[in-house]
């Protein structure tokens, strides 16, 4: 019957959904998560601060590229319908209400927590020996740090650095009238300082609390009449000529100084009746009322972050994960030896990140490794795999590193990690001029006794020891021929003037990736047109690309069942008739952020399943360098596609988009299904079969006598 159905698909405005709005709902599921009780308190004031982590860089971004367009006069429609002007006014009502939904969590989550002994407090509230342990704070650590700046016609309005918390302070004098000053919060010093107090309970107070009750100290002769907290966000998009720039590595270091005075594009200000204040901001940081957010609470939220990691509070956190090497590979001395046999598929967090780690270090000290060659993306800031890579080079193996600079907000430790390399004797490559390269690849090459061998790593997320501990990711081993061909040749496009090949097996963009989705997506509408059932399931973090969707509106009326597993933004519209009718949408919120991209193919029964490091955006598919690849082994294939079941099968922290563009959580009846800590479960069980031995699961992984 679906088949049949006409397809008259166009580009209407109403078969869309505007991809900021989006975004929004996705940041107000993950607040959401805030308010799910049998979380564990620290654990829910982290989405606390995840959200307002979200909003900063959503307005650092999105927010100021509008303003920014509006500026230049551009005001054209999206696919949605909507001009600039019209989604700036849509973005201010959705945000305004999010930020209320947020504040009420986070007082409900603090009022929970004085429950258990843990208090925030005002200065006033304290006992007599905390006051006096909080004034000599005051003045032996903060005092010396922090400078009071007049705002007079003798002092402008001091210039303030990009997410910076500040005091406006109204002073007056008995002979005169009133005066304005600022304070910075010093950033170098802890946000959130502790109180002494009497038995197990714990006390709290924000630095800026502390700061608002002893300013008197910072003007003598003077009356404090108000003093009112207040944050910027500015504009904070780098702006790089890549063609004209003869060092990337130094422009962009030039645009990160530029980041931090750019426009202001928010105020966060202390809920005030205060109204010559508040003016005072808006006026001198130029600011337009509906961009003005008064809050009532603590300013910055993701002040919280460090909080809920705070020692002695573990009972109200989750457990930690202890994450375990996959079977294949429990008790194993040499990695290459078990790569070599068959492929190894990792999905992390729920299986351990240290292979991939170790699949670097160990090359570095190996004699029979000729050279090392990968992409860096985002790593972390104490990054061990950097480490290595410097280790290899030192070793005197050849070592070719991309570490991509433009990596948005990672951009300052990629050019010290860069340099670091460098100075090791790595060859450095910044990658190809106007594109990002977000694709994750190692490729190991090694002289072996029937001569060269490529061992290749490609993965759907960062080589990010850290991250890879909270971010749900898949990576394969291989140690196929044909992969590792098409390894060297995708890392000599990247390093010098070599034309793309043929590729044997791996899809590059912006060099036909689109297309192969595209062609994809056709084989599954010849499938369902000739009654095998087309069927695809694609899981991926955004789905931004118009004509992705147009061929996935194609795809479904002419009757093939399309599963999505967007975590965020969604521009396609659902279960509309005659367009959409056969297509679901689903977000995973959960305690892991939901960050593989995988798609599967129903084939016509022969299934397919193919891992990328691209979602289906615009900017991925035109404007970055990203990998799409097979995964072959029939056991992976059916590991993949019962994993991507199990997810559409979640009854706990899923929802479903509607026809409308909102979303509500999946109907909880019946056995109640998380599919993040089925996986976890699972990983768990895979890694305690009784051959594999407790001295074996607890000796260091792949440490050899090479070292």
């Amino acid at each position: 019957m679906d088949k049949d159905k006409s397809c008259d698909i166009h580009d209407d405005p109403e078969y869309f959904f505007n991809r900021e709005l989006s975004w929004l709902k996705f940041n107000r599921r993950v607040l959401g998560e805030a308010d799910v009780k049998p979380t564990p308190l620290l654990e829910r004031l982290k989405f606390i601060a995840i959200t307002s982590s979200n909003l900063d860089e959503f307005f650092m971004i999105r927010v100021a590229g509008l303003k920014h367009r509006l500026e230049g006069g551009i005001n054209k429609v999206d696919a949605a319908g909507l001009s600039a002007s019209q989604q700036l006014i849509c973005i201010t009502e959705d945000t305004h209400e999010l930020v209320k939904i947020q504040y009420r969590y986070l007082k409900n989550i603090m009022s929970e927590l004085e429950e258990k002994d843990i208090a925030f407090k005002d200065i006033a509230s304290l006992d007599e020996r905390a006051q006096e342990w909080m004034e000599n704070f005051f003045n032996n650590t903060i005092f010396p740090v922090i400078t009071p700046m007049a705002v007079d016609a003798g002092h402008p309005f001091p210039f303030l650095a990009n997410r910076s918390l500040n005091l406006a302070i109204l002073l007056c004098q008995e002979a005169g009238g009133d005066h304005a000053a600022v304070v910075q919060v010093p950033a170098v010093l802890p946000r959130i300082v502790e109180a002494p107090s009497a038995g197990a309970k714990r006390q709290f107070v924000f630095l800026e609390d502390i700061i608002k009750h002893y300013c008197g100290h910072l003007f003598h002769g003077y009356n404090i009449k108000d003093v009112v907290p207040f944050r910027i966000t500015r504009n904070a998009d780098l702006s790089i000529d890549e063609e004209d720039a003869e060092d990337l590595l130094a422009e962009v270091e030039k645009s990160l100084r530029q980041r931090k005075r750019g426009q202001a594009v928010r105020l966060e200000i202390g809920k005030t009746s205060n109204r010559p204040l508040k003016q005072l901001l808006v006026h001198n940081l130029n600011i337009e009322e509906q961009d003005v957010y008064e809050i009532s609470g603590p300013l910055d939220a993701a002040c919280f972050f460090k909080f809920s990691d705070l020692p002695g509070l573990e009972h109200l956190r989750h457990s930690p994960v202890v994450s375990y090497p996959p079977k294949e590979l429990a008790g194993v001395v040499d990695l290459y030896e078990a790569i070599k046999q068959q492929d190894i598929l990792l999905h992390h967090p729920y299986e351990s990140f240290q292979p991939v780690m170790e699949f670097v270090r160990q090359a570095a000290w190996d004699p029979k490794v000729l050279a090392i060659k990968q992409t860096l993306y985002r790593v972390s800031g104490n990054s061990p795999i950097v480490k290595a890579l410097a280790q290899a080079a030192e070793n005197g193996k050849q070592v070719t590193v991309l570490v991509e600079l433009k990596a948005r907000f990672d951009e300052e430790n990629n050019i010290l990690w860069a340099k670091r390399l460098e100075e090791a004797g790595c060859h450095v490559i910044y990658g190809l001029v106007g594109l990002k390269t977000h694709a994750k690849m190692v490729l190991v090459v090694r002289q072996e006794q029937d001569g060269i061998k490529r061992y290749v790593h490609m993965g759907t997320g960062n080589y990010n020891d850290a991250t890879a501990k909270i971010y749900t990711d898949m990576g394969l081993f291989t140690a196929n021929e044909q992969f590792g061909a098409d390894a060297s040749a995708f890392f000599n496009v990247l390093s010098g003037y070599s034309d793309p090949p043929v590729w044997n097996k791996i899809v590059v963009a912006p060099l036909g990736l689109r297309e192969k989705i595209k062609e994809l997506i056709d084989r599954e509408i010849e499938f369902a047109q000739t009654g095998s059932g087309g069927h695809i399931i694609a899981k991926m973090n955004s789905l931004v690309d118009k004509d992705i969707v147009l061929k996935l509106y194609e795809a479904s009326c002419k009757g093939v069942k399309i599963d999505l597993i967007v975590r965020g933004i969604c521009v396609l519209r659902p279960g509309v008739a005659g367009v959409s009718h056969n297509i679901t949408v689903r977000s995973i919120v959960g305690r892991f952020l939901e960050h593989h991209r995988i798609i599967y193919f129903g084939n016509g029964g022969d299934e397919r399943i193919f891992l990328s490091s691209a979602d289906w955006m615009p900017r991925n598919l035109n404007e970055r360098v990203e990998l799409f690849f097979p995964v072959e082994d029939p056991e992976h294939i059916k590991r993949i596609k019962d994993m991507l079941d199990l997810t559409l099968a979640d009854n706990q922290k899923a929802y479903i988009m509607r026809k409308d563009g909102t979303y509500r959580r999946v109907d909880r009846r019946g056995k109640a299904i998380n599919s993040q800590k089925e996986f976890y479960t699972q990983a768990q069980a895979d890694a305690q079969t009784p051959d594999i031995t407790m001295e074996q699961r607890l000796k260091p992984m792949y440490r050899r006598a090479v070292e």
